[in-house]
């Protein structure tokens, strides 16, 4: 078995070294959107009955990926942690999630990390020390140079966008603007302006590990001319070799934008 092992191992890597060398002068997403899903199942196929242990072996991939993505040249990474759907499971299995987010926030904001992390969703959705955490995270890493990390927690696309509109009525009511010459002047480029990830290019290149294809309403403004990858990896073994088969996957592919 341990030679086995060793062989495919060795087979992984030199396929990978030709990934990487195809890759050369590619097109590189400038934002990638990663739905990290599979962590229960691969929990629960390995024979560990906390689920716990599957949110914790992916979160500790994802400074891998973020390594990955500082390789590649992208400059935006969205990750969808937790959704407001999730937000209905268990407590005991809730609490301890929220615990392993509030370790990456502070893991990605240490001295040394390049990465500048935001929070994207509803805080007043989320417990008040995770919410803490998370806005430290920002706090700590505004400052740096390196690749924008969205962290989406607590998030749901739909109530993005009427958080985007309400934003947009509120502050058209500022100014004294009415509702109908609000209406005569509104485009999409108004709503935009409003979303989680203003000043931010939409994602060119979403991924979506364990098998599920569908977006379980992430970034569902955003996304509309992005590409799709799915891979039937579950998050935890997600590897540099899937990463770079995405990035081939959406190399290949001719974005007409409607043209």
């Amino acid at each position: 078995m341990g030679v086995r092992r060793r062989v495919r191992d060795a087979l992984i890597q030199v396929y990978e070294r030709r990934l990487a060398r195809a890759l050369v002068d590619a097109d590189v997403p400038r934002h990638v959107g990663v739905i990290m899903d599979g962590n229960r199942r691969w929990a629960r196929a390995i024979g560990l009955e906390d689920v716990a242990h599957g949110h914790r072996r992916g979160a500790d991939k994802i400074a891998d990926l973020l390594g990955w993505c500082d390789d590649a040249g992208v400059q935006v990474v969205t990750l969808f942690m937790l959704s407001t759907d999730n937000l209905r499971r268990p407590e005991s299995e809730l609490s301890a999630l929220l615990r392993i987010i509030e370790d990456v926030a502070v893991d990605l904001s240490r001295p040394g990390r390049r990465w500048k992390v935001r929070q994207m969703g509803a805080p007043e959705l989320l417990p008040p020390e995770t919410v803490a955490v998370l806005k430290q995270a920002e706090e700590d890493t505004c400052d740096r140079d390196g690749a924008t990390v969205n962290l989406a927690v607590g998030y749901g696309g739909r109530r993005e966008i009427a958080d985007a509109v309400r934003s947009l009525l509120t502050e058209h009511a500022s100014r004294g603007t009415s509702l109908s010459e609000l209406v005569e002047v509104l485009d999409v480029e108004h709503i935009a302006e409003h979303l989680y990830t203003r000043g931010q290019p939409d994602p060119d290149l979403v991924i979506r590990t364990s098998g599920e294809q569908r977006m379980s309403g992430f970034l569902l403004w955003q996304t509309a001319n992005a590409e799709f990858h799915f891979t039937d990896v579950y998050w935890p073994d997600f590897r540099r070799i899937d990463f770079l088969r995405a990035l081939r996957d959406y190399s290949a592919r001719h974005r007409r934008f409607g043209g």
